[in-house]
């Protein structure tokens, strides 16, 4: 009963089923049309048809028909703002793909969790770190996850990892100017080699040998550009990692507490033991300490 109250059935004889004057216009035309002549939505698995009432209009917030452009939800606004910070990175060797990222998740001033997951395995050969509102990078990842698995069992291959980044940024782009914060880097191996890609909520969409994302990223990558080269071993590239994540904590607020850090080559991904800052922060002052040594000890010598 209420359904016939809200569009307007009751009381009226089954022959005039539509018999608003809003009807004559070219978009409930087309509607009523589309309505009388086809019984499915088959064609257009993203279309979904809507009765061409005056009345339900009001409660369409998004886009559902080809005639009507779009609109965008309507956001509440925040009481006060909440600033994200993190520091992850990616970059390509001769051994293959390192990943790495902090695992603190920060809301302003507050540290919310001190023991995040930054960096998501999505199949076998590719990992992606997350960057931006902690929600939004779950729920976009587990969409990746999904369309990545549909796609696999329709077509019995693996989507590449360049047609993943690119179906990402379709998906993302139409959300470009709202409040969704997601900033996605893919790292993994595939046929042709290494790959390593990002991907944020506005649809950009770039491809690099290195790429560090976050508020720490700029200090990672002071590390980076410093000590990264194709040649190096296994165990240096992954010292590098940590390193570079160590020194983004040690001067960005937002991030920090451990370091996690993933190796993918033409085997697949393998997870490291996750490894507490406050542990290469020691090994620093040890260095530190053993340099100064040497160094006193080559001007005693010196001046003797």
């Amino acid at each position: 009963m209420a359904l016939e109250d809200i569009c307007c059935f009751k009381d009226k004889p089954t022959q005039q089923l539509f018999p608003f004057p809003a009807l004559e216009t070219d978009y409930h035309n087309l509607e009523l049309e589309r309505l009388k002549t086809s019984q499915t939505n088959w064609g257009d698995p993203q279309h979904i048809f809507i009765p061409p009432f005056p009345q339900a209009t009001p409660f369409i917030s998004r886009r559902t028909s080809r005639f009507r452009p779009p609109n965008h939800a309507l956001t509440v606004q925040r009481p006060f703002p909440l600033s994200h910070g993190t520091t992850t990175l990616g970059f390509i060797f001769q051994g293959g793909v390192i990943a790495a990222a902090d695992t603190r998740a920060s809301a302003g001033g507050l540290v919310a969790c001190p023991a995040v997951h930054k960096i998501t395995p999505i199949h076998s050969h590719l990992v992606v770190t997350s960057s931006g509102s902690g929600a939004d990078c779950m729920l976009w990842e587990r969409i990746l996850i999904r369309e990545i698995r549909l796609y696999e069992l329709r077509h019995k291959r693996r989507l590449s990892i360049r047609a993943s980044a690119k179906l990402l940024s379709f998906m993302l782009h139409p959300f470009k100017g709202t409040d969704v914060c997601v900033a996605l880097t893919l790292c993994g191996w595939e046929k042709e080699g290494p790959q390593v890609i990002y991907v944020c909520s506005d649809g950009a969409r770039l491809q690099g040998d290195i790429i560090s994302v976050g508020s720490g990223s700029p200090y990672a990558y002071g590390v980076l550009d410093g000590g990264l080269s194709w040649g190096l071993s296994k165990e240096e590239a992954i010292s590098l990692a940590r390193e570079a994540v160590f020194r983004a904590t040690h001067r960005d607020a937002y991030s920090g507490n451990n370091v996690d850090l993933f190796h993918i080559d033409a085997q697949g991904w393998i997870q490291r033991p996750r490894e507490d800052l406050k542990e290469e922060y020691y090994r620093e002052l040890e260095r530190r300490s053993k340099r100064r040594r040497e160094k006193k000890k080559r001007d005693t010598i010196e001046s003797s």
